[in-house]
């Protein structure tokens, strides 16, 4: 074969094989840090990374993310975990990123994780209305977190008050139920998978908080804006890739898939793992975003509810000083 030829076969068969290559992996693999608080390690709320991860959507988009938890303090220490250069990307809850943020921090979202979490308030067996905590110790989150704000909202639409309860911030689901088993607590608020097997248990649900709370933005991959912008290809790639995750979860085919993710990440029976998603999913009840997008309306109702309990003061900011749209925008996510 004359060699003028022999070097356009072997240009066509390269740029034939880079063509059927997954994308992604044409670049430079790239490598991530994602912080995660422990108490959302072990629960549902780290199941996108998780199937982001074990799924091979990190890999397709040439990205070896290390998940670094826990983050030493809980949930409030994720944001100084960004600045002190530990992580690169973290797993937090609006609340405590509108408070960092406010108070100068450059942190922003850049993909949500949860939409509208299901908390349930569970009690004692023996306890069978809300009117029986008066007087009892209930075991709560931050005192300034959405998840206790809508239960002290939902506690209050069943007639019981600030005050005539007493309250112990405990962080962590796994914590909470911990303190209900011990007995030290009549009554505690639980997320999946944990309500659930307390249930299974013979424990007693009062009341969920999605009767109190409208629709609102729980949790998010939070960056600094500064690292970002530094780190631009990385970012996409993430939000690309956590994109990937949310349509492989909400495809009822890859089920048992999502399940055995929910099995070990949360040490849950298959029977939970399984009333846990069809709890989010049948009917859907708009627990997790479609793809990653950012619900700005959902970000100002944690705006109020935080402005309501007076963690922050009037007057009382827009929900676009607290994200950064551009790359899930670049996904064509948002």
């Amino acid at each position: 074969m004359p060699r003028n030829t022999f070097s356009n076969a072997l240009i066509a068969l390269i740029a034939l094989g880079c063509a059927c290559w997954p994308h992604g992996t044409r670049a430079q693999t790239l490598k991530l840090r994602y912080g995660q608080a422990y108490s959302a390690a072990r629960s549902i709320f780290s199941l996108p990374v998780a199937i982001a991860e074990r799924e091979g959507f990190f890999a397709r988009e040439g990205l070896k993310v290390e998940v670094l938890q826990p983050i030493p303090g809980g949930a409030d220490r994720q944001i100084e975990a960004l600045h002190n250069d530990s992580v690169d990307l973290t797993h937090v809850a609006t609340p405590f990123l509108i408070r960092a943020a406010l108070g100068g921090s450059d942190a922003v979202a850049v993909a949500a994780e949860f939409r509208n979490p299901i908390y349930s308030v569970i009690a004692k067996p023996e306890i069978t209305s809300f009117a029986e905590l008066k007087g009892k110790l209930v075991g709560l989150a931050d005192e300034y977190g959405t998840i206790t704000v809508s239960t002290r909202r939902l506690m209050a639409l069943h007639g019981l008050k600030r005050g005539e309860f007493g309250a112990r911030i405990i962080e962590g689901t796994s914590g909470r139920l911990a303190c209900l088993r011990r007995g030290d607590c009549d009554a505690v608020v639980l997320g999946q998978p944990q309500d659930l097997i307390a249930l299974d248990q013979g424990y007693r649900r009062l009341g969920d908080s999605t009767e109190a709370v409208p629709e609102l933005l729980y949790t998010v991959t939070a960056a600094r804006r500064s690292w970002a912008e530094a780190n631009q290809e990385a970012v996409r790639r993430y939000v690309r890739a956590l994109a990937g995750a949310f349509k492989f979860i909400r495809d009822g085919a890859n089920r048992d898939s999502v399940v055995r993710v929910v099995m070990e990440s949360t040490n849950a029976s298959e029977k939970i793992a399984r009333q846990t998603l069809a709890l989010f999913f049948e009917p859907e009840r708009g627990v997790l975003p479609e793809r990653g997008e950012i619900d700005l309306a959902g970000l100002a109702q944690v705006i109020a509810m935080l402005g309501d309990t007076g963690a922050i003061k009037p007057p009382l900011p827009a929900a676009e000083q607290f994200v950064d749209l551009q790359y899930l925008r670049a996904a064509g996510v948002q």
